[in-house]
């Protein structure tokens, strides 16, 4: 239990009011032997341990209602949370919202969201403790923004829904950058969030450093996290795999591959009605999903021959959550697959030519051309999709060149060159070579996604059968999409704001691995990053929510969509749009999709160090976090005095036996 105004518990003393009253009273007379009184004593005798014990119970109704009185003035609060108003009022309150797609899941009555409860619950709590400040952190910008009380948290355009995951380190590290800058003094931030484990990336190797950042505090900072951690069985997410426009008999169709997901799995069969809605054109399809994953491949939908590009939309019916029940992708004409590959020899580089000119289907057109580096001012690198960089790392104006194509998002494989330099691209830099005559085996690839996922049938690329004869060792933060025995990397992603680079650690000659021998890993590997590199050119783009900068989105024009959001939040809303010549599909990430709860223990961990309470609660839910129950202790001082007064009334005499009424 806590106190709005627990200073005001300091006259909790003056309970004490009615013993020390009667103590002095005790010393007020003297006691003197008189003959007549002691028979009248011992004639008492018999009553005196009742008379005692109505004298104490008096003493102790009027110490409670005392005491009663104190409590209630100081307004006490019943709560799930511990701690949560001591220490008084804080001057500022900073709101950190969870925005993502899995927080618009909704009760199984279809109520309020996690979102919309969360929010409701967070103004009653906050208007009812107080703060000098308030401040509600742009889940999307970053931003700081003041509000002017509570209830504004709930007409801002930084608490409403996203499609975008929430990068819930980012947040915090903008919350002290506020209190850094501001000099914000006692300071409360409250957390409200789903724990979805893409949403913390809780090994992050940020939160050791932003616990050791919030302890710097001197006045402290006080966390207080508003959990909804309950997952929605059987919900449905359906998502469009890939789009293609292709030519037919009758003029032109468009090839959809859409995959239905379940969420916690399920064997029992399931009807599902996909709506598809093409130029304005609706028209629906009904499959018989069983299991927690459904693939529908290559749907064709009729187009006018005549069009060349625009956009579709694919939905489901509603249920628990509707962030996941629709999905938008838009399709023009094929572009050409150009791949650029980097490299002082030829003859060592031909099987990856190979892999990057055949292409994977008939309506493609790919092309792959050899350049040495000293000719990378030729390359025309607006129409290249893919560039393979098997010499030393670029540097200088080289170097300039590739980072500006990959943020144009482009993407580049490196493989390590005879004689590894000093030069370093996007963090990485090549080390030394290893060299082993029995192999190193590969232990562990990531088949859930990236380079090295499953094929759309769901069957494992035979990454394991690869054999390793050399490798080079790399240094750099990235991240393992295949890793040999002991933990080294052989394919690492590195971090980019856009675009990919990716660093395999051995090549193609038939002295280092058998990649070439094999072919299936390299061929798919290429394809698959010749086809993200490809998405980055052309008219028509498929971005995920959240990816591009928000500034960058503030020309666009809304096509389609739910009508949610600013301009200048169109970057993480769900929808097309049109920016210029372009067509733009904007979705949830793939991450969001099912994504796993992070377990308590984690969450505890995270915050290990700080002032920190948590309290979980569900969609839907009608009660407030807090609640005054002043009145209780009001109620109690009355019935405490009433009992008092009872108490005080003189024992009713006996009427003597034969008397007259």
């Amino acid at each position: 239990m806590n106190f709005l105004h627990p200073a005001l518990l300091a006259a909790l003393p003056l309970a004490a009011l009615p013993i020390i009253i009667h103590l002095i009273n005790q010393r007020r007379y003297q006691s003197l032997r008189w003959g007549a009184m002691m028979f009248l004593l011992a004639a008492n005798r018999m009553s005196r341990g009742y008379a005692r014990v109505r004298q104490w119970l008096i003493l102790a109704m009027r110490v409670l209602a005392i005491a009663g009185l104190i409590f209630a003035i100081s307004r006490p609060l019943a709560s799930g949370w511990l701690g949560l108003a001591t220490g008084g009022r804080p001057d500022t309150t900073i709101i950190l919202l969870d925005r993502s797609p899995s927080m618009q899941q909704s009760d199984s009555k279809g109520g309020d969201s996690k979102l919309e409860t969360g929010r409701r619950q967070l103004v009653q709590a906050l208007d009812m403790l107080g703060s000098g400040r308030y401040v509600v952190i742009d889940g999307a910008t970053r931003q700081p923004g003041e509000l002017e009380s509570p209830e504004a948290l709930l007409k801002s355009s930084a608490s409403e829904p996203a499609s975008c995951a929430t990068d819930m380190p980012a947040l915090l590290q903008a919350a002290h950058d506020y209190m850094l800058a501001n000099k914000s003094g006692r300071t409360e931030i409250w957390i409200c969030s789903d724990l979805r484990e893409n949403d913390w990336n809780a090994d992050s190797g940020r939160w050791p450093a932003l616990r050791e950042a919030f302890q710097t505090f001197a006045p402290g900072v006080r966390f207080h996290l508003l959990a909804y951690p309950q997952t929605a069985p059987g919900n449905l997410a359906i998502r469009a795999t890939a789009a293609r426009r292709v030519a037919t008999s009758d003029g032109a169709a468009l090839a959809v591959s859409l995959k239905l997901l379940r969420e916690g799995g399920g064997a029992g069969r399931v009807t599902v009605p996909l709506g598809l809605e093409l130029d304005g054109v609706r028209s629906q399809t009904t499959v018989v999903m069983q299991g927690s994953e459904f693939e529908l491949k290559d749907h064709r939908i009729p187009l006018d021959g005549r069009r060349a590009r625009g956009w579709a939309r694919v939905s489901i019916p509603a249920d628990s959550n509707g962030a996941d029940n629709d999905y938008y992708f838009v399709f023009d004409r094929p572009v050409e697959r150009r791949t650029v590959i980097v490299s002082d020899q030829t003859d060592g580089v031909r099987a990856l030519q190979l892999a990057a000119a055949a292409s994977p289907d008939p309506t493609l057109t790919c092309r792959a051309e050899i350049v040495p580096p000293e000719q990378l001012a030729a390359v025309e690198w607006e129409k290249t999709a893919l560039v393979l960089w098997q010499a030393a790392l670029p540097v200088g104006d080289a170097a300039r060149r590739v980072a500006a194509y990959v943020e144009r998002g482009g993407q580049v494989v490196f493989f390590p060159p005879r004689v590894p330099d000093d030069a370093s691209m996007f963090g990485g830099q090549w080390q030394a070579w290893a060299e082993e005559p029995a192999g190193f085996p590969i232990t562990a690839w990531r088949g859930d996604q990236d380079l090295l996922a499953h094929t759309q049938s769901g069957a494992a690329l035979p990454v394991g059968a690869v054999q390793v004869h050399r490798y080079c060792r790399m240094s750099g933060e990235a991240t393992p999409l295949a890793s040999l025995r002991g933990g080294a990397p052989l394919l690492a992603r590195l971090a980019t704001n856009r675009g990919g680079v990716y660093f395999c650690g051995t090549s193609v000659d038939p002295a280092d691995s058998s990649l070439a021998h094999d072919g299936v890993v390299l061929y798919v590997m290429v394809q698959r990053a010749l086809a993200a590199g490809a998405a980055a050119l052309g008219n028509t783009r498929d971005l995920a929510a959240g990816d591009t900068p928000p500034e960058s989105a503030a020309a666009w024009r809304r096509l389609a969509g739910p009508a949610i959001g600013l301009s200048t939040e169109f970057a993480v809303q769900r929808g097309v749009y049109a920016a210029g010549e372009q067509l733009l599909a904007v979705n949830r990430p793939l991450a969001e999709e099912q994504a796993p709860v992070l377990a308590d223990r984690r969450v505890a961990e995270l915050f290990r160090g700080l002032d920190y309470s948590r309290v979980n609660d569900q969609a839907g839910s009608l009660d407030t976090l807090i609640q005054e129950i002043w009145r209780l202790f009001l109620a109690a001082m009355i019935a405490a005095l009433l009992v008092e007064a009872a108490l005080c009334l003189p024992r009713s005499q006996a009427r003597p036996a034969g008397r007259a009424a």
